[in-house]
């Protein structure tokens, strides 16, 4: 008798001692991490993309759920197939799941109305919100303590591009200048109306590109279709998609060819998936294919792995690269503030932030080849 009390006490004592340890091992793991360390976070994060579809933010998605796996967070990703409605539901529903953070790549940002929709949601239920990528005004973000805003600088993409397509057109005008009438021709494509990154990328590309070429002494650009006062074609679906580009481009390059002494001499992208799909057209007709001099100057925007290896071919000329994994690491730091019960910039060191409001921006680089 007394040897079997001796072996049940001993079994408590071990039982209690595997309880403290097993406590303590859970406290560490969802301990608080400082800047550049990983530790495991719980949480129920929710994950919206405006388009699985755009190769840019297919590569956040892999990069983002690389770092979400690394930091042991539970997640769920939801595509919103560029429908806002679509969108708005999910985030209702991810809600009603209960989830406790949002991270949301909003479908439109041509008003308010979406995001103030998602903020007063999260608002609501005490969470945060972290949107990313498409750009919400500061007003939104500023009207809840909880939210933020991981992105780059719109502006900035658009000069970038339009410096380095001015300083590649200085140093090959006439090679450029197919009709030889002084002047270089080109196509833009926007990838969305109301979108403030189309927007800045169309208008500072083509404004940098001619201050370049002036300061050179050299003709500013000229649309080459004089009948489209908007001066670029617009993506209607909204998807920066690479069939829109080609599509447009291929019916351009039906007036605008050799042939007529008109052909389109340069081609500006709001991204590279555009610059793939305006490619593909003008392959179509013999330009811009691997190994041959017969081509045009594409450029684009995010330095994609599709772009960066027709860069390497000789067949696009530059991109801008939007750095996806800076992105993600970014909107890693914050969520696990957020689900730390930490303010949304602790912290954040290595990145501007606007004076004022919670955006943090990740910086361009211009990507002409390795």
């Amino acid at each position: 008798m007394k040897m079997k009390k001796l072996v049940s006490v001993m079994l408590v004592i071990a039982m209690a001692a595997m309880l403290v340890t097993g406590c303590n091992s859970s406290k560490d793991s969802g301990s608080d991490s400082t800047e550049g360390e990983k530790s495991s976070t719980s949480g129920n994060v929710h994950v919206f993309y405006y388009s699985y579809g755009d190769t840019f933010i297919s590569t956040v998605r892999t990069a983002l759920d690389a770092e979400l796996d690394d930091v042991g967070v539970a997640y769920t990703d939801y595509d919103g197939n560029t429908n806002q409605q679509t969108q708005t539901e999910q985030v209702q529903t991810a809600l009603t799941s209960g989830a406790n953070l949002l991270i949301v790549n909003l479908v439109e940002t041509g008003s308010d109305d979406a995001a103030y929709t998602i903020v007063n949601a999260a608002k609501e239920k005490d969470i945060p919100v972290i949107f990313f990528n498409r750009e919400v005004s500061d007003e939104v973000v500023n009207s809840y303590d909880k939210c933020s805003f991981i992105g780059t600088l719109a502006e900035e993409a658009g000069q970038m591009q339009g410096e380095m397509i001015g300083e590649y057109l200085v140093e090959n005008f006439d090679k450029v200048d197919l009709n030889g009438d002084g002047k270089i021709s080109y196509a833009m494509f926007k990838g969305q109306e109301g979108n403030k990154d189309a927007a800045y990328r169309t208008q500072y590309a083509v404004e940098e590109a001619d201050r370049v070429l002036k300061e050179a002494g050299k003709e500013a650009l000229s649309f080459y279709d004089d009948s489209n006062k908007n001066k670029y074609q617009v993506d209607q679906d909204g998807a920066w998609s690479a069939k829109a580009a080609q599509d447009y481009m291929a019916t351009a390059l039906g007036k605008y060819n050799d042939a007529n002494k008109n052909m389109v001499e340069l081609v500006i992208c709001n991204n590279d998936g555009m610059a793939e799909g305006a490619i593909a057209a003008l392959q179509t007709v013999g330009y811009n294919k691997e190994g041959s001099d017969k081509t045009i100057p594409v450029f684009g925007v995010d330095a994609t792995e599709a772009a960066k290896s027709l860069i390497e071919k000789g067949i696009m000329v530059g991109t801008i690269k939007q750095d996806a994994e800076k992105v993600a690491e970014v909107i890693t730091l914050v969520m696990q503030n957020g689900l730390g019960g930490k303010e949304a910039l602790d912290g954040i060191t290595d990145y501007p932030i606007d004076e004022g409001v919670a955006k943090i921006r990740i910086p361009y680089e211009v990507y002409l080849g390795e």
